[in-house]
């Protein structure tokens, strides 16, 4: 997928930042925080201009792609409970 590399770019999982959590590549912005303004409805450009000036719009795609891959590849194990 063209997308799913430049969000492998984008997006960066160190141990010494954030205690591993996924963060915007040369920032220590968490994907989750970027994603919960995106949950509110905020628009990307204003996200880049008035919460994390130092993001551009590709790098908060590159968030919502991250989480769609990991929706993507999530296993499901249903229980049956009859």
């Amino acid at each position: 997928m063209g997308n799913q590399s430049s969000y492998e770019r984008r997006i960066v999982i160190d141990s010494r930042v954030h205690f591993g959590k996924p963060c915007v590549a040369g920032t220590r912005i968490l994907v989750e925080d970027v994603l919960e303004l995106i949950q509110e409805g905020i628009s990307f450009d204003e996200i880049a201009e008035k919460y994390y000036p130092d993001l551009g719009t590709e790098d908060i795609k590159a968030c919502a792609r991250y989480a769609t891959e990991l929706v993507r590849s999530e296993e499901i194990h249903v229980v049956n409970s009859r």
